[in-house]
């Protein structure tokens, strides 16, 4: 507890090499609570700074932690191919309202293999019109991979855009068999 009684949130993390570049994995009590892209020394500390002001807790790096073995082995099985979801529990706590609720619906809804539209998932949590709201929450996704944005693409069939860059998102979609392997 700290000075107010309070309990402190620990915050580990730990980067693990993938075919798309190092991540950076980090977890709360709650579960796995961010996935960062191209997690190299200084986009690492940048973004362990903003968990940190975030959620009021300096991270710790906890390779070993059972649940962080856990999310690398499941990541580790993912990029060889031999598993199509996560089970891992989740840390909501860095994204509420619309943005969640998209979130959580393309999570549970749109597996390994397959894509839908920006407008489709709007449409799916009551929201029609709402494609390019859609869109800016797939930006603000403290999960990807995890929470599959990269299935996110545009109605008209193209891949749409992805905070972890175009090319990212390509490996993840030939990954899954929703396009060819880039040849090059």
């Amino acid at each position: 507890m700290d000075s107010d009684g309070r309990y402190e949130q620990r915050v580990e993390w730990a980067v693990v090499d993938t075919l798309i570049g190092p991540l950076l994995l980090a977890a709360t009590r709650e579960g796995l609570v961010t996935v960062v892209f191209h997690a190299t020394d200084e986009v690492r500390d940048k973004a362990l700074e903003r968990l940190a002001s975030r959620l009021g807790s300096e991270p710790v790096e906890e390779p070993g932690s059972p649940l962080l073995a856990e999310a690398i082995r499941q990541f580790e099985a993912y990029f060889a191919g031999e598993r199509h979801s996560f089970e891992l529990p989740l840390d909501w706590s860095l994204i509420s309202g619309f943005n969640r609720e998209v979130l959580r619906e393309l999570a549970t809804t749109v597996p390994f293999g397959t894509v839908v539209g920006y407008g489709d998932l709007a449409g799916r949590v009551g929201q029609p019109g709402a494609a390019q709201a859609v869109g800016m929450a797939m930006g603000a996704n403290p999960l990807p991979v995890v929470v599959p944005c990269h299935r996110v693409v545009e109605s008209g069939g193209g891949i749409g855009g992805f905070g972890g860059g175009l090319e990212t998102k390509r490996r993840l979609l030939a990954l899954e068999g929703v396009l060819p392997e880039p040849l090059f």
